[in-house]
């Protein structure tokens, strides 16, 4: 499925070819995110994410960064998040060479100039503001806060206004210094292109890319014990809920059946959240589960943005399905729909050049290895009406709920909505 070729300064290369595509993407996986980040840098994975679009010393402006990618038709972008900070570019075949020289430009001779940044603090401080003013994410920064409390997997990952407020360039530096080195990163590539070619055009661009030491995380170990609940006021004609409880990490045994699980609970318009809370008893507009697995830990959740009056009863009908897996096997005709669905989304993914990429990158500079797309297959074959029951017992208990509110409520009501959760 893939090739790899170590470089000397520690650079994993993949490649996967696509012979049959008229693209290529290409993608930087860091293995950094915002669960490096010390209280006083909180954002600072997410501003440089930003700052390495504003110029280098080749092409000293964001202009002229974008005007190399899209003059030649192609699209680029970057993303970051807990654990991993991507940067990534989709161009026509022939253009490869200019995709990995611009983007081995940003990452090696980013100028990280102090007007570009007192201009960019603005634009996230406006990013920040964003979301404080959406509910319906604003709901789940309190459901992480609350589910990994005083530890930098529950913070913003764009920051706090003060906390952005507070990066400086001697900062910013430092930071990528630490974590922005090859050892510490892959390069994916997949589409039309050869491993060989591929490998020399990244040991020229990339000279000089020098290996340090890494950065450790701060690992997770906290325990709950006892259900927690955070209630924000904003006077919104719709309530928005987050119901979290902590999860497991991508190396757990349980991964493929949580997945399953996550799938028949709040997976499209067939879950059954969708079908009992919406189509059923009309209670919510939006209401759908999401898990995700990190390195040591994880979380799964429900969100739900109901009519203020009914959360209660919305609340109610969330918990009797969560207990209801707990309880009841799932039917076979329901985990094969479940199979389907996540063999069918999985294999569509596959038909783009960045998708592939992004599936080996990922895995490799997360989990240091690299599942074929059969293997996962098998791996989600395999899962039993039985194994989809034990996970849901494992993770679905009372104590460890949590559940954040954004709505028209005060915070002396938060005793009331723990008091469903205990009921």
């Amino acid at each position: 499925m893939y090739q790899e070729t170590v470089l000397d300064d520690g650079l994993r290369v993949l490649t996967s070819s696509m012979p049959h595509t008229h693209s290529v993407s290409v993608g930087f996986f860091i293995g950094v995110g915002s669960r490096y980040e010390a209280k006083e840098e909180n954002g600072i994975t997410h501003f440089i994410e930003h700052m390495l679009f504003k110029g280098t010393t080749k092409r000293p402006t964001a202009r002229d960064i974008a005007i190399a990618i899209e003059g030649i038709g192609g699209v680029f972008n970057a993303s970051t998040g807990r654990e991993l900070t991507t940067y990534w570019v989709k161009v026509a075949r022939d253009h490869f060479p200019i995709a990995l020289d611009v983007l081995a430009d940003m990452l090696l001779n980013a100028k990280l100039d102090e007007q570009d940044l007192a201009k960019e603090r603005s634009v996230i401080i406006e990013e920040i503001n964003t979301t404080l003013d959406r509910p319906s994410a604003w709901v789940h920064l309190l459901a992480t806060d609350l589910i990994w409390p005083d530890h930098p997997l529950g913070r913003d990952q764009a920051g706090t206004k003060e906390s952005v407020t507070g990066l400086t360039r001697t900062m910013i530096q430092d930071y990528v210094q630490g974590h922005y080195q090859p050892a510490n990163a892959v390069l994916a590539i997949a589409g039309n292109i050869k491993h060989h070619d591929a490998v020399n055009q990244a040991t020229t661009h990339l000279a000089g890319w020098k290996r340090k030491p890494r950065r450790s995380h701060l690992v997770m170990d906290q325990e709950q014990r006892a259900s927690r609940v955070k209630v924000e006021h904003k006077p919104t004609q719709q309530a928005h809920l987050a119901l979290v409880l902590p999860g497991i990490s991508r190396f757990d045994e349980d991964k493929y059946n949580l997945s399953l699980l996550n799938t028949i609970l709040g997976q499209g318009m067939s879950s059954r959240l969708f079908l009992e809370v919406r189509e059923k008893r009309g209670l919510a507009y939006s209401v759908y589960s999401y898990a995700s697995p990190l390195q040591d830990t994880g979380l799964v959740g429900v969100y739900a943005g109901v009519d203020a009056q009914q959360i209660e009863k919305a609340l109610q009908a969330i918990l009797e399905e969560l207990d209801k897996a707990r309880q009841e096997l799932v039917s076979e005709e329901e985990l094969q729909k479940a199979k389907e669905f996540t063999k069918g989304r999985l294999l569509l993914q596959m038909e783009d050049s960045f998708s592939v990429a992004s599936w080996i990158g990922r895995q490799e500079i997360l989990e240091d290895r690299v599942l074929s797309v059969d293997e996962v297959l098998e791996e989600i074959d395999a899962v039993t009406t039985g194994d989809v029951q034990k996970v849901a017992q494992r993770l679905f208990q009372e104590k460890k709920l949590n559940l954040a509110v954004v709505g028209p409520y005060e915070t002396a009501q938060e005793e009331q909505f723990k008091a469903l959760l205990e009921s």
